[in-house]
């Protein structure tokens, strides 16, 4: 515990116009550690609204600076703490949250150049700055929290909600769906805390841009489920099920028990379902073709309803 001593000086004049002054001293005791503790949840829930702010006003210019001026926070501390929390600047989420605009403005047939300032770039050569280069991904790399490797990032929106997709050069790294862009962001910068994130291109050599629109059009029912690179890393036993499960066609069910059999490990199906609930790669190792031995659909880690829902689109 802290003893905080409190003084303040009061001056002010009597009836007679002569100057009195008055010294409070008061004290509280506190504790240091909550007191900083409150100080940083207080930071930290303004560095959560910056967030949710960037987001609703995507289209808008919105520098560094007036983001801290509107949420009295300095720019320093909203910079560092912001990067740390999400992987990405201010900057670059509202990058990514236009390029997200963008894209859906133009598979409605907006034209190029009335989507572009629609979704708040100013020019099209903003929109082919956003260049990004990859470094591949090793299995000692990833346990380090993937530190100081390039990833880059991609958003599209669909009937069953937001896909954000991830990729090293090496392949697709991370696939998870969600109610909320921010949640999703958060979930890829908690799987790689220490990776460097870049916004996909929108112009056709984003071979990211691609991967994501083959994935769009299969969850709209106008494509089959695409057969893509992936970068993925685990325990032995889960890249055994994933690996297996990657091989499961479109419109085929497995139990979890035939899972554990086919890889050469009859009575671990529950391991088995334990494997499905830590793949990070939605759809594309497709864990919602993993049903129970009964019939029913079984958990899934996205949610059992949007499990089913996967289930019909393929029936």
């Amino acid at each position: 515990m802290a003893l905080l001593v409190f003084v303040i000086y009061q001056q002010s004049t009597n009836n007679n116009n002569r100057i009195v002054r008055t010294v409070i001293i008061f004290t509280i005791e506190s504790n240091n550690r909550g007191c900083m503790m409150q100080i940083n949840a207080s930071v930290e829930q303004k560095v959560e609204q910056v967030a949710i702010y960037i987001e609703q006003h995507a289209e808008q210019k919105v520098s560094l600076q007036q983001l801290a001026e509107k949420f009295e926070i300095s720019s320093f501390h909203l910079q560092r703490i912001f990067s740390k929390k999400y992987g990405l600047s201010p900057r670059q989420l509202q990058n990514l949250f236009r390029m997200q605009q963008l894209k859906q403005a133009l598979k409605q047939g907006d034209d190029i150049s009335g989507a572009i300032y629609e979704a708040g770039f100013g020019s099209v050569s903003r929109v082919y700055e956003q260049l990004n280069s990859n470094l591949g991904m090793t299995p000692a790399l990833y346990k380090k929290g993937a530190k100081d490797l390039q990833i880059s990032v991609a958003l599209c929106s669909t009937r069953y909600g937001y896909v954000l997709m991830a990729a090293t050069d090496r392949g697709v790294c991370f696939v998870h769906i969600g109610e909320s862009r921010l949640s999703l962001i958060t979930a890829l910068h908690q799987e790689f805390p220490h990776a460097l994130y870049s916004d996909t291109p929108v112009d056709k050599s984003g071979q990211l841009d691609d991967w994501i629109t083959l994935l769009e059009r299969y969850l709209a029912s106008q494509a089959e489920m695409p057969k893509l690179p992936l970068d993925i890393h685990g325990t032995v036993f889960q890249m055994k099920v994933w690996s297996f499960l990657a091989q499961v066609k479109q419109g085929d069910k497995v139990s979890y028990a035939q899972v554990a059999k086919a890889i050469g490990e009859p009575k671990a199906y529950r391991a088995v379902a334990n494997a499905c609930a830590a793949n990070k790669i939605a759809l594309l190792i497709p864990c919602h073709r993993v049903i129970r031995g009964d019939g029913s659909s079984g958990g899934y880690r996205w949610g059992e309803a949007l499990k089913q829902q996967l289930l019909q689109l393929e029936a």
